[in-house]
């Protein structure tokens, strides 16, 4: 049975090359085969997203532009975590919340992915939410997110969407194919509670 093997080498030596609003920039230097290596990294806080499905098989989702991409993309409710000490489940409430405007009662572990493992500290934990409701006020957003669209979308059109190349979000791509999968094998979602033994959190 395969699995990633979590355990970091140790970093020898490392130098902050930038500090960025989101993320920063450092060189790292480890050791890997008797050698020693110099490598620049993307320290990321991580992050969360969210499947929020309802009771007619229809995934919520946003369509917000993405500069460093190019275009407006169909993304699953996510954002950073960037508060101190949250819990990751109550990061993927926070976001479904002021994204989307609605809540969930149900709530369970669908799968952790690594970004760019080769370059960044970033993972992400997508959470599957069920039984939601919308919730009374709109959330006030800017930015990016002022002229965001929320729509409530097949979850088969999702897919079908996906497989003529015409979605390319990384975290709703290997969601969409966590959720087919485990219904296609009858499987279950993890529970709410797992442990993130994989989020760094970014240090202060």
């Amino acid at each position: 049975m395969i699995g990633d093997a979590l355990g970091r080498r140790p970093v020898l030596a490392r130098e902050r090359l930038f500090d960025g609003r989101v993320w920063d920039v450092e060189a790292q230097e480890f050791e890997l085969g008797g050698q020693r290596i110099r490598r620049e990294v993307i320290v990321h806080p991580g992050a969360v997203a969210v499947v929020a499905l309802n009771d007619a098989d229809e995934v919520m989702l946003v369509h917000q532009y993405r500069h460093p991409a190019g275009g407006t993309l169909w993304e699953l409710p996510a954002g950073l975590l960037d508060v101190a000490g949250e819990d990751p489940l109550v990061g993927a409430q926070r976001e479904l919340a002021e994204e989307a405007d609605i809540a969930a009662d149900t709530w369970q572990t669908l799968i952790d992915i690594s970004t760019t493992g080769g370059g960044s500290t970033e993972i992400i934990r997508i959470y599957l939410a069920t039984d939601v409701r919308e919730l009374p006020e709109a959330f006030a957003r800017e930015h990016e997110e002022a002229e965001m669209e929320c729509r409530w979308v097949p979850l088969d059109e999702v897919v079908e969407a996906a497989l003529a190349m015409r979605l390319h979000n990384a975290s709703l791509l290997a969601a969409m194919l966590a959720v087919t999968q485990l219904r296609a094998r009858g499987g279950q979602a993890h529970p709410a509670d797992l442990p993130f033994d994989w989020h760094r959190p970014r240090p202060e």
